[in-house]
């Protein structure tokens, strides 16, 4: 590897929030498959780590569902009812691990004046499929995590106005911090429970996952009639109501009751 390849993969992994082991993991493993197959240069594979475990979950796709809560869907001008669920997607690359027990700093992005949280319960999944019926969905997922999903607000309803897709606004670097994933034998399935996040120390967000309008199994067979699902694919779930601006130097606090807090300094 040259020099300028080792410093880039250095940089990777830093700002993914992984360590040394991770990036030589993943060398590793591109050195497996180019004995296979020959590219013109590698890419790195997105890894989350455990709890508890020296593996990493590998990511391939991050689903997310728009306006899962009832008073947040308001709050956004749309109409609460059970209408069928929407879903966009952010790169895999949009991820930055938030490690528990620390202030993790968290770039404000360019082309924004209006940059959002939305606090998020995150299902990780290990089996994949087609169609998957909602009393066997649950039995793909593998653990849960916490989310934030970082938002250009500004930009997304701009893009909307002019009927146009508001990628922008949701899927660029740094949008997806999340913590470790716990897995379901440790920490269960997660349908109900608190879910809130602070900003210096004055709560913004709080709710009851029980209050989902789409369930987690809901979403992955929903989700499933329209995408093939496979291992590795990830879902954010939802935020609750009252997303709103954070500024540099805010610090936010995510929590879900049973998971540890994730937390970030927005610098």
């Amino acid at each position: 590897m040259s020099d300028q390849n080792s410093q880039s993969s250095r940089r990777n992994a830093m700002k993914m929030g992984v360590g040394l082991a991770t990036l030589a993991t993943a060398g590793v493993s591109g050195q497996a498959q180019a004995a296979e197959i020959k590219t013109p240069f590698a890419v790195n594979q997105v890894y989350i780590p455990i709890a508890g475990s020296t593996q990493e979950f590998p990511v391939r796709r991050i689903y997310c569902i728009g306006r899962n809560y009832a008073a947040h869907a308001r709050e956004m001008g749309s109409d609460p009812t059970r209408e069928p669920p929407f879903f966009f997607q952010k790169p895999t690359d949009a991820i930055q691990f938030v490690a528990p027990n620390k202030i993790v700093d968290h770039p404000y992005p360019t082309l924004t004046k209006n940059y959002h949280y939305e606090v998020e319960l995150v299902a990780a999944l290990n089996k994949g499929g087609k169609n998957i019926p909602v009393e066997k969905a649950l039995e793909h997922v593998y653990g849960y995590a916490l989310g934030l999903d970082m938002t250009r607000r500004d930009l997304q309803r701009f893009m909307g106005d002019q009927k146009k897709p508001w990628e922008i606004g949701k899927s660029f670097d740094y949008s997806a911090p999340i913590g470790p994933i716990y897995t379901v034998d440790k920490v269960g399935h997660f349908k109900n429970g608190d879910i809130s996040l602070s900003v210096n120390g004055v709560v913004k967000q709080k709710a009851d996952l029980s209050q989902m309008i789409w369930s987690v199994a809901e979403q992955i067979s929903k989700l499933s009639e329209a995408n093939e699902l496979f291992p590795g694919d990830i879902i954010y779930s939802g935020t609750p109501e009252n997303v709103g601006p954070v500024v540099r130097g805010d610090v936010v606090r995510c929590t879900i009751v049973g998971l540890p807090d994730l937390v970030v300094k927005i610098v």
